[in-house]
């Protein structure tokens, strides 16, 4: 399966973890079809923020809200899924991860290592996902080799 994902988005992770290191950043995905193209910061109220997650309830809320009430216009996006930061660590979902796991299909995107990997959440645990990045990659969103930080199993567009 494949997920289209702009590079500001891929960038704006990047930022997002770093932000939070020591602890886990998390927040929400927001598009359209397949195709990935805001993230939503939240606030991580786990009671252990540095090897746990749990996105605002406030914000995620909001967030809904905002994407039923933008429901059917054009341009609109709605929930695609979640992401988080494993602060130690690989961009793949650890055991309490698939233990949260839903089947909901949502997307989950993990940064890592430098890197950015996305799942679908399945109600059995995690398949991965094929990125491709659509629009343009800034040079802040390239490692010392010139190419993308994002996980192998994506491509750029």
């Amino acid at each position: 399966m494949n997920v289209a994902v702009t590079s500001d988005v891929i960038a704006r992770l990047h930022e997002e973890s770093l932000r939070a290191h020591p602890e886990e950043c998390c927040g929400i995905l927001i598009g359209n079809e397949d195709r990935i193209e805001e993230v939503i910061p939240a606030a991580n109220v786990a009671l252990e923020p540095t090897r746990h997650f749990e996105i605002d309830p406030a914000t995620l809320l909001a967030a809904h809200r905002a994407a039923r009430q933008g429901a059917g216009r054009e341009g609109a996006g709605k929930v695609m899924g979640y992401y988080h930061s494993h602060p130690v660590g690989r961009p793949v979902p650890s055991a309490t991860d698939c233990e949260h796991s839903t089947g909901d299909l949502r997307v989950w995107a993990i940064i890592a290592d430098g890197q950015v990997a996305f799942w679908r959440d399945t109600g059995n645990g995690f398949s991965p996902l094929t990125c491709h990045i659509v629009g343009s990659v800034a040079r802040n969103d390239l490692n010392p080799n010139g190419h993308p930080k994002v996980h192998p199993n994506a491509s750029p567009e």
